[in-house]
């Protein structure tokens, strides 16, 4: 009799340790929030929330690529997971583009300033730290973090102003951040390249960034890395910049490769950035192969 019941709670014990093992390993389920409704069209938040009980934390804000033409907003859901596993909020943002929705690149950045409002606004419902926020994308999705924080005007009309929609810290992959003459979009944006051109509005005051690129981009050269940086360090800004060798654009994206040596580095770098800052804690839980 005492010999079943001690095997009875060993066995609970073990069922007991592995659900936790698996709770633990189980990705967080998002919440869903409207940030906006526009004419006939509702734009939606991904809210990712880490376990504990604060009533803040760091955050970080993901806007996909596509060309300002398409993407999904699920390009970053495994970074997402990632860093809300290292302690913060993750938020992914969908926005209005050209094949759905039949809009220009400036209803795109309209969209990125309205969310980042949002957020703020709710920062407390949301768990947002406004003081530690962080804009990251890819592409063009890279374009519109560093519109939201770089670009003044294009605001959605109708919006509370005194919101800032600036972050305070950049993490950009491949990011299309020059759109003048010799760069990628002008010839959708035209003569307004200087009022929506990332590198053409850097000023004083641009936070800290971690600029990542592949040196076989076809869109993005690498010079357009040095020269943002170059130009961000001349008004006393950090800007590291990571160039993969023999990489193409998106080569950061999980499952672009076998190994997904990118992704992991991309993210593990991305991670030492975040804690230089003092917006996590303690090193990388994502290896590096």
């Amino acid at each position: 009799m005492i010999r079943n019941l001690i095997i009875m709670m060993v066995l609970m014990l073990t069922f007991t340790n592995v659900n936790s093992q698996n709770n633990t390993l189980t990705p967080p389920l998002p919440q869903e929030h409207i940030y906006k409704i526009i004419g006939s069209d509702t734009l939606k938040l991904s809210v990712y929330h880490p376990e504990g009980k604060n009533k803040k934390y760091p955050t970080i804000v993901f806007f996909f690529g596509g060309g300002w033409n398409g993407g999904s907003i699920t390009q970053f859901e495994d970074q997402a997971k990632y860093f809300t596993s290292r302690g913060m909020v993750s938020i992914l943002v969908d926005y209005r583009v050209k094949n759905k929705h039949k809009t220009t690149p400036f209803e795109s950045v309209k969209d990125a300033k309205s969310a980042m409002r949002y957020i703020k606004l709710n920062a407390k419902e949301l768990k947002v730290d406004t003081d530690k926020m962080v804009a990251a994308g890819g592409s063009a999705g890279g374009h519109l973090a560093a519109a939201t924080t770089m670009l003044s005007g294009l605001d959605e009309e109708g919006e509370d102003l005194s919101i800032s929609t600036k972050a305070n810290a950049l993490v950009l992959f491949n990011p299309v951040v020059d759109n003048g003459p010799e760069g990628y979009g002008y010839e959708r944006i035209g003569e307004r390249y200087l009022e929506f051109s990332p590198m053409h509005n850097i000023k004083k005051g641009a936070p800290p960034t971690i600029f990542f690129l592949g040196d076989k981009d076809k869109l993005i050269p690498v010079a357009t890395a040095d020269a943002f940086k170059a130009k961000m360090e001349a008004v006393g800004s950090r800007c590291d910049v990571f160039i993969f060798d023999n990489q193409e654009h998106g080569f950061f994206n999980k499952g672009k490769q076998k190994n997904d040596r990118c992704y992991i580095e991309t993210v593990y770098e991305a991670d030492v950035f975040l804690e230089s800052l003092g917006y996590i804690q303690g090193k990388p839980t994502i290896i590096k192969n």
